[in-house]
């Protein structure tokens, strides 16, 4: 473990001191050094504390994965200002409710994002932003000041250039001073949740959780400062802060990254520039190997950590020929990694997902009624304690309360199962869990029966209501290009491989998961996905 926690800019300083000269950080059209990142990052937080942001205030970012997202989130760790990821998929409500929810002082937005035009939005959820006498308005009282990197810029906002121009009066002195008085207890950032099922919660996390988790996740993966680190995962989500920012913070690796998750780009920056390492949940790798464009000889890949099913990460192995991917659980609320499979580990284990929790964490299967742990081997609900969760749900002590037992205990809301070695895995999500006649049913299982199939690229199961069993599978599947297959086929091949109860009773072929439903870190949308299978095949809701 680390001797003792640090602070962000503690982390930074050491890297820029150690690698001033070496590649940290690479997108489309920009490449920076660790000496550049820390002197840019200063410089953004000389102009955030013009801008009055100080100790404990809430900076918001809009923005898709840059350099200057980084470069954000350093300097606001540098004055002990809590960096608010907000997600860039957001719609009015969802992007107000944030905004209020979290008391944001100052937000940083891009004016145009992937056709998505930020400035509307923003100006729908505060009006005052388009007036002379601009913030605060109305609707977003704490909201002080907005900041827009692009080229058109609301008269009740203030441009980027103007705003770090405005950062030249604050000299070093006064910059050192916030520096030192950050303390690694002090909330580094607020995590709102997907918001699959209701509006998102925001996840209090803290310099020590995140760097902990960061150092932890590196030495699992085996990354060292040499490492090319390709990850694709939105910044607004803790996959991208601590598990590839961070990652790449603490062990001087560089990160590379592209603003959205186009397949083919991918592929291209993997082979182009090397990577040696990278991550996704079991979409992302099924998206890249089933792409056109997918060449194993341009994959020079050695590990990093997958989300993923047995299926799927033997695929990884011998598909794309990567050896050391490791597997990885976690949440928000943990910082969010829990447990990670270690890159030397038996490939049988990585890919079954059993992995131990990071030292001085402890993880515990409980039964989800009683609370009471279960027996070796029994399945019921996965609990952690220690460094890595929580301070809390920021303004929500009930659900705080629900989550964070008084004993420290986080109930994760997942179902897991742990072995006599300690070695503990996920094996589906209460909140998905759907009753067939009585039978409890994970989507994951069946998911993974389908994708065995030769022509299956991606498969998503959900429970839908059923008059006589209360409810039953309906799976949507996506064919890897030039495959053909009927649902009556797939059908068949669940049969012959699993419990009757677990086939599913209605099986559609779809092009895409876009039009359903797809959260930021390419999950799709479960609650979404029931909406539509329940249309789809004109079921009834029970009574």
């Amino acid at each position: 473990m680390i001797t003792a926690p640090i602070t962000l800019s503690q982390a930074l300083d050491r890297v820029a001191r150690e690698r001033p000269q070496a590649q940290a950080f690479v997108a489309p059209g920009e490449r920076h050094d660790w000496r550049a990142m820390r002197e840019q990052s200063q410089r953004i937080a000389r102009a955030l504390h013009a801008a009055g942001v100080r100790h404990g205030d809430h900076v918001g970012v809009l923005l898709g994965n840059s350099g200057v997202w980084v470069q954000i989130f350093y300097a606001c760790a540098m004055l002990g200002a809590v960096t608010v990821p907000v997600n860039t998929r957001f719609k009015t409500e969802e992007l107000e409710f944030c905004l209020k929810q979290s008391n944001v002082k100052v937000l940083l937005t891009a004016d145009i994002f992937l056709g998505i035009d930020f400035l509307e939005l923003l100006t729908q959820v505060e009006p005052a932003l388009a007036s002379a006498g601009g913030l605060p308005g109305e609707r977003l009282p704490c909201l002080r000041q907005v900041v827009v990197l692009g080229e058109r810029c609301p008269a009740g906002a203030q441009a980027w250039d103007a705003f770090l121009a405005a950062g030249d009066a604050v000299d070093d002195a006064q910059l050192q001073a916030c520096i030192e008085a950050v303390a690694p207890d002090d909330v580094l950032l607020i995590q709102y949740t997907s918001g699959t099922t209701s509006f998102p919660k925001g996840v209090m996390l803290t310099h020590a959780n995140m760097l902990t988790n960061a150092w932890a996740v590196a030495q699992r993966i085996g990354v060292s400062a040499d490492d090319r680190y390709f990850s694709i995962r939105p910044y607004f989500h803790v996959a991208g802060t601590t598990l590839s920012i961070l990652v790449s913070l603490m062990t001087g690796c560089c990160l590379l990254t592209l603003p959205k998750f186009d397949v083919a780009d991918a592929l291209q920056m993997l082979d182009a520039e090397r990577c040696t390492l990278t991550s996704g949940n079991d979409t992302i790798f099924l998206m890249l190997m089933g792409h056109p464009d997918f060449d194993r000889s341009r994959i020079h890949l050695r590990g990093g950590w997958a989300a993923a099913g047995p299926q799927v990460m033997q695929k990884i192995r011998d598909v794309m020929g990567v050896p050391g991917m490791c597997n990885a659980y976690g949440q928000s609320e943990a910082s969010p990694n829990i447990t990670l499979s270690s890159f030397d580990d038996p490939f049988s284990l990585r890919a079954a997902g059993w992995a131990l929790p990071h030292p001085g964490m402890q993880v515990r299967i409980v039964d989800p009624g009683t609370g009471s742990p279960v027996p070796v081997g029994e399945a019921g609900e996965i609990q952690a304690r220690g460094w890595s969760v929580m301070k809390g749900y920021y303004n929500m002590p009930e659900a705080t309360a629900r989550a964070l037992g008084a004993d420290g205990w986080l109930s994760t809301g997942d179902l897991g199962e742990m072995d006599a070695d300690g070695r503990m895995r996920m094996v589906g999500r209460l909140k998905d869990m759907f009753r067939v006649g009585g039978e409890n049913v994970a989507p994951a299982e069946v998911e993974e029966v389908l994708h065995a199939h030769p022509a299956v690229r991606m498969a998503q199961v959900v429970g839908v209501p059923d008059a006589r069993l209360g409810e039953v599978p309906a799976a949507f599947v996506l064919l890897k290009d030039g495959q053909d297959s009927t649902a009556a086929e797939l059908t068949a091949w669940c049969k012959s491989r699993c419990a009757n109860y677990k086939v599913p009773r209605y099986v559609a072929v779809v092009d895409s998961f876009e039009n359903i439903g797809m959260t930021g870190s390419s999950k799709v949308q479960k609650n979404k996905l029931r909406a539509h299978a329940v249309a789809l095949f004109g079921l009834e809701q029970p009574a």
